[in-house]
């Protein structure tokens, strides 16, 4: 399952070279591909006389950690790479490095915190690695100051809908258009595979410039509030009904036309569709709209609880909505333009 491969790919901000492979693999066979200086991934698929430049985005990057030390005893310290809590890391067992070595995330024990210490949230800076090195002599032989670390989860499903994994944002947006695009429907679209997003959006903005495009269509996995402490009047999106299109957040605000026409296009074509109703976060999205004069952009999202964590949850449904979406978007785009 190639949303499976991609979840599980090692890939954080800056080092994200598996998940391109993964990607150039899966499209060579439907599109020309080349690689920006920067890292973007962009394939395009040649059909017929198109009457846009239109761009499908999704980054291929996670977040993660960087090895920042190795002391005496081997234990590693870091810094976290993108927005992660410090509160979960705690025990996590991760991935490290071009040897994929596997190590846990350590603290100091409970039992032997002070009373007021276990009221004080545990920050990334007091935390550790343990990978079984004896020494530092023995860690470096495994890992290098400078490695970039990932969480190691497996992918599964979880019933019959509903998907566990990694990196659900973004992987998702990835192997949503990577299927868009290998299925050749005729009509013309560049697929654009981006690069540092999760450290401010930098691949989106590299290859807007480049590709110039009359719009753009942002494919993301977004967090889902729908839990039990959270009122339903303060959900952002819910997993299980449909797509969530994207009115405003931190760094964009929504072309008000190409919103209204995707929510009736879905509603014509049966097709479950929500609106993101949470103004946090930002995306590609932020950047790509303000490129050069300005590009007509719209962002839908796959809801996913408990993103940038260790584990995200999202539906199969959904995922399968959104991608009829896409489509449903593209054609309606070949056929009447903007």
């Amino acid at each position: 399952m190639l949303l499976k491969e991609l979840s599980e790919a090692f890939g954080v901000s800056g080092a994200e070279d598996e998940v391109r492979n993964i990607l150039k693999r899966e499209l060579k066979e439907t599109c020309s591909i080349e690689t920006d200086a920067l890292g973007n991934l962009i394939c395009k698929n040649m059909g017929r006389q198109k009457k846009l430049e239109l761009m499908l985005c999704a980054h291929m990057d996670e977040v993660g950690l960087m090895i920042r030390s190795i002391d005496k005893n081997g234990w590693l310290k870091f810094d976290t790479v993108g927005g992660i809590d410090d509160r979960i890391l705690v025990s996590k067992q991760v991935v490290i490095g071009p040897q994929k070595v596997k190590g846990v995330i350590g603290a100091k024990a409970i039992h032997l915190q002070e009373p007021k210490e276990r009221e004080i949230p545990l920050k990334s800076k007091n935390l550790y690695i343990e990978i079984g090195a004896k020494d530092r002599e023995d860690a470096e032989q495994k890992v290098k100051i400078g490695d970039f670390a990932v969480f190691d989860t497996e992918f599964e499903v979880l019933g019959n809908d509903i998907v566990k994994g990694k990196a659900l944002d973004d992987r998702i947006g990835c192997y949503i258009i990577a299927e868009t695009l290998k299925k050749n429907p005729g009509y013309s679209i560049t697929g654009a595979f981006t690069v540092q997003e999760e450290i401010g959006v930098r691949g989106s903005a590299v290859v807007s410039y480049r590709i110039n495009p009359d719009v753009a269509i942002v494919v993301e996995g977004t967090f889902a509030s729908d839990v039990p402490e959270t009122k339903e009047e303060n959900y952002s999106t819910t997993v299980g009904k449909g797509p969530a299109v994207t009115i405003m957040d931190m760094t964009y605000v929504a072309n008000k036309k190409l919103v209204t026409r995707v929510l009736e296009l879905a509603d014509s074509k049966g097709i479950p569709c929500q609106l993101r109703r949470s103004a946090f976060g930002g995306t590609d999205g932020g950047r790509i709209h303000t490129t050069r004069d300005g590009i007509p952009t719209i962002i839908i999202s796959v809801p996913c609880r408990y993103i940038h964590s260790p584990v995200s949850l999202s539906s199969l449904t959904d995922i399968k909505h959104t991608m009829e979406l896409l489509e449903a978007i593209i054609l309606d785009l070949e056929e009447r333009g903007l």
